[in-house]
């Protein structure tokens, strides 16, 4: 799996014990392979795995035939062959000539809100069509097989992973739907140099190509987080809640008044939160800020430790977790946040359109729910 040193196994080994990963994450062959066979067929490969056993299940379940799709989003990032993925799809599901087709590659871990976004938008012009939104990563090629120390994190934290999405904007899919998207807010700190490399794909100094993770990334994640809840807060919040903000923030920066800031309390407006497990500590920093409880973070924690990092489709992890453990009922709201690199922060707003029954679904986490949640150990000797 790469010519590793010592220090950097002792390194890789010491970021797993403090992961929040568990053991049954998934790999691809080409990883797990001795020798370790990274390749190009093995990439595609890793890609039709994911893509079409989500988008299989997602006509199985919704009786959505393919040649009723007219849209088509397919992210992910690090992998963008040619043909591209969508064209892969169209190929594989012998999808219509008119599709309008994407690929979105180079987003990061935010892409898959903005897929949605991108297929809202398209939906808004286009009446009485599907739109098909496939988040994934791929991670046979991206497999870091260096001793850059910055590079290494990623091996500890990505994981093998898919979703797929159907959102329609026929009225006569409303009463079989499950969600009704909101709003959408996307924020991008591009313009700031540190939030720009903060994640940055590059070679290391012998030509081993990786994902470099810097030590400004959690403050990064902050300042984006603040910039987006700003735009989104007036869109969800009660004016009394905003009205505390307002009140607070003049108190302190006009009358220098000596008093607390005061953190809008996001869980008046949603039932439920789905925030990217990117790992332990960006969840922990999210949890801090947002005032969040152990219940409201539960669905990122135990993605995070089932399924690792699986970059822009963790929020549909975490989706399908409070679907599963039967907590969604008609009415209640769910916030997904997503943040990748750039640096993005994006989110989406969903309202739920029925009671989700766990005993009709079907989804990756059907067959072990009972077991969640579980107990995840600050260390976890390896």
């Amino acid at each position: 799996m790469g010519t590793f040193t010592k220090q950097s196994l002792e390194f890789q080994r010491k970021i797993l014990e403090r992961s929040g990963l568990g053991e049954s994450t998934y790999l691809p062959e080409a990883i797990l392979r001795v020798p370790y066979n990274p390749s190009m067929t093995e990439a595609k490969k890793e890609a039709e795995a994911v893509m079409f056993g989500a988008v299989d299940e997602l006509f199985e379940k919704t009786r959505v035939k393919p040649k009723d799709i007219g849209i088509l989003v397919v992210n992910c990032s690090l992998f963008n062959p040619t043909p591209s993925l969508s064209a892969m799809i169209i190929n594989h599901y012998k999808l219509r000539e008119n599709i309008l087709n994407y690929s979105l590659g180079g987003m990061g871990c935010s892409a898959g809100v903005i897929s949605i976004d991108l297929a809202k938008h398209l939906l808004q012009v286009l009446p009485n069509s599907y739109a098909l939104v496939i988040s994934m990563e791929n991670i046979t090629l991206n497999w870091y097989s260096g001793n850059d120390i910055s590079m290494l994190i990623s091996n500890c934290l990505f994981r093998m992973g898919g979703a797929a999405i159907l959102l329609s904007n026929n009225r006569w899919d409303r009463s079989r739907s499950k969600y009704q998207l909101i709003h959408t807010v996307r924020t991008h700190k591009g313009a700031d140099d540190k939030s720009f490399s903060c994640i940055t794909q590059r070679e290391d100094s012998t030509g081993n190509v990786g994902v470099s993770l810097s030590k400004d990334l959690i403050a990064v994640v902050g300042d984006a987080l603040k910039a987006n809840i700003t735009t989104l807060g007036p869109l969800v919040l009660s004016k009394s809640e905003q009205f505390l903000f307002l009140a607070t923030l003049v108190a302190r920066k006009l009358f220098k008044m000596k008093v607390k800031s005061y953190i809008l309390d996001f869980k008046l407006a949603f039932n439920h939160f789905c925030i990217h497990a990117g790992g332990r500590a960006v969840l922990d920093g999210l949890e801090k800020n947002l005032q969040l409880t152990n219940w409201h973070m539960e669905p990122s924690r135990m993605s995070l430790y089932r399924f690792g990092n699986t970059s822009s489709s963790s929020l549909w992890y975490e989706l399908a977790y409070i679907e599963a453990k039967g907590r969604i009922r008609k009415g209640h709201r769910l916030w997904q946040i997503a943040l990748g690199s750039g640096f993005k922060c994006n989110n989406a707003v969903w309202k739920a359109l029925k009671n989700v029954n766990p005993a009709k679904e079907k989804n990756p986490w059907m067959a072990e729910i009972h077991q969640f949640p579980v107990d995840v150990p600050k260390f976890f000797a390896i």
